[in-house]
């Protein structure tokens, strides 16, 4: 974890200017009350949720949670983080295209493990790097479901 971890936890806030980071995911500006947020979804939401370390290092603990408790196969795998993140069963349809992701990502690391050791770069490390890396790209991919983020 590290300052990474923390860092949310500790965020200064300007009374008239959210944190970036925040305002990105339309946080009020605090000069008047909210009694209701807008729901977006935009793509620099997108670009946060799948570059910024705290999200990644969140992908990377998903996926090594799917690992450990989601069963034996990587379908098995996928569905039970899907249920974790939107509070619902895996359709067939969507297990397809997130499992022929997993075995796209797998297939990428395997020809290049120092990118999985990369992208695995944020938090503590695991073993079964390219797994745990084709994993967390399938995890990092549900966190970005409009489904996830607003919960509607």
């Amino acid at each position: 974890g590290g300052r990474a971890s923390r860092r949310s936890m500790y965020t200064f806030w300007k009374r008239t200017a959210p944190p970036p980071g925040m305002a990105i995911f339309d946080a009020p500006t605090r000069e008047t009350c909210t009694v209701r947020r807008l729901n977006t979804n935009t793509p620099l939401q997108a670009l946060v949720l799948l570059n910024d370390p705290q999200y990644l290092e969140a992908s990377r603990a998903l996926a090594a949670r799917m690992i450990k408790e989601g069963g034996k196969t990587a379908q098995e795998r996928i569905g039970y983080a899907f249920r974790l993140a939107t509070a619902r069963n895996i359709s067939i349809a969507e297990l397809k295209i997130l499992h022929e992701a997993f075995a796209r990502e797998k297939k990428r690391f395997s020809r290049n493990p120092v990118a999985a050791v990369q992208f695995l770069a944020i938090g503590q490390q695991a073993s079964g790097v390219i797994d745990l890396a084709a994993y967390a790209v399938v995890a990092s991919t549900i966190l970005n479901l409009n489904e996830t983020i607003t919960r509607q």
